[in-house]
């Protein structure tokens, strides 16, 4: 297929967990013989903060809509797969132009579902408006669960299907090193997160004097006070988060408020820590289960004590095989390759007008319509 992707950022991974999945899809996708083009607003922030500058497939910058118009018109309209992807600047107008132009297959992949939908309650349409969702064939989230009815059923999606963010098992997998902390964390500052990691990361280091910590990520505000035994970095590339997993006792994952009620939202850092072997202690989240076996294949923690008892009082050994069987799961259904082919099987059920719903690895309910029929 000739594919065609307007995403937020595929060359700089600053602030943003768009790049690496872009990243690990596209990859993936052009090994199966698809011929890729990402299509990526010249954004100043990514601009001063690339570090991918030459990206899987091919990759085209563009300055504004009107560029964007005037320079890829043909690709757009000779392609078999146009995606649209969430937080993608002037998102409407650019989804619009899209809908007008493609002749083949027009999907919105959004990896914020749960806020999108937030936003679209609160009137809020700086990337997507209502009256668009009808209109793309295919709707790919990065949530399952009940949310894919919502879509469907409320807001008239023709098609809602799960597509997870993944890892590239090529770029994360185990590696024998020191380890440097008992515990770490890997993710852009947050409000809505914060709570979470102040409550099982900071408390638990401030009671835990002689354990070792780490937070890593961008934007958090001067006012935090890090407890003396949190190391801290600014910004950690995606070509050393191999290392800083493999360099961690356990590795934290906490998950944003929005994705957390609606449940069915696995990170990618859950992936990519997984796929290192490198144990992890989760908050909770309804749809978590369906992932990871909890206790056998992850860790849940409601407290800075929960936290503790597993970093002190659970033998390594025990640590190293829950790594393990929790590495082992994402290699068996969770990995680039896996979502390159379900991209594939959705896309030719969009293009022939079908309405199968395919296996979903985390529970999501059957659409309750055809698709294009009336909501």
């Amino acid at each position: 297929m000739k594919i065609v992707i307007l995403g937020l950022s595929i060359t700089s991974s600053w602030g943003n967990g768009h790049a690496t999945t872009y990243r690990s899809l596209v990859r993936a996708l052009t090994r199966r013989g698809h011929d890729a083009l990402f299509l990526e607003r010249d954004m100043p922030w990514y601009g001063r903060n690339r570090d991918f500058p030459e990206p899987y497939g091919c990759t085209r910058l563009y300055t504004s809509l009107g560029d964007l118009e005037r320079r890829f018109r043909a690709q757009i309209g000779e392609a078999d797969l146009v995606i649209v992807g969430s937080y993608v600047p002037e998102g409407v107008a650019v989804g619009q132009w899209v809908l007008e132009t493609a002749r083949g297959v027009a999907a919105f992949y959004d990896i914020d579902t749960p806020v999108t939908l937030a936003k679209l309650e609160r009137g809020d349409t700086e990337y997507l408006s209502p009256e668009l969702i009808p209109r793309f064939d295919l709707y790919l989230s990065f949530t399952a669960g009940p949310i894919l009815d919502r879509l469907e059923q409320e807001y008239g999606a023709p098609m809602a299907r799960p597509l997870f963010c993944s890892v590239d098992p090529d770029l994360y997998y185990p590696t024998c090193r020191p380890l440097r902390w008992d515990l770490g964390y890997l993710g852009t500052y947050s409000d809505d997160r914060q709570p979470a990691l102040e409550r099982l990361l900071l408390e638990a280091a401030r009671l835990y004097r002689n354990g070792s910590f780490v937070v890593a990520g961008p934007l958090y505000p001067d006012h935090i006070q890090w407890p003396p035994n949190v190391e801290r970095f600014d910004h950690l590339p995606p070509r050393r988060h191999r290392e800083f997993y493999n360099s961690q006792r356990c590795t934290l994952n906490v998950t944003r408020a929005e994705m957390k009620r609606a449940g069915y939202s696995p990170s990618v850092r859950l992936f990519e820590a997984a796929a290192c072997a490198t144990p992890i202690i989760s908050d909770y989240w309804p749809g978590l289960e369906n992932i990871f076996e909890i206790g056998r294949e992850i860790l849940v923690s409601r407290s800075a004590g929960e936290t503790l008892r597993f970093l002190r009082e659970m033998p390594g050994h025990e640590l190293a095989r829950m790594g393990e069987r929790a590495r082992e799961r994402v290699l068996a259904g969770h990995t680039a390759a896996h979502r390159a082919r379900e991209l594939e099987l959705y896309v030719s059920q969009a293009a022939s007008k079908e309405a199968v719903q395919p296996e979903n690895p985390l529970g999501a309910s059957p659409p309750s319509r055809e698709r294009g029929q009336a909501s």
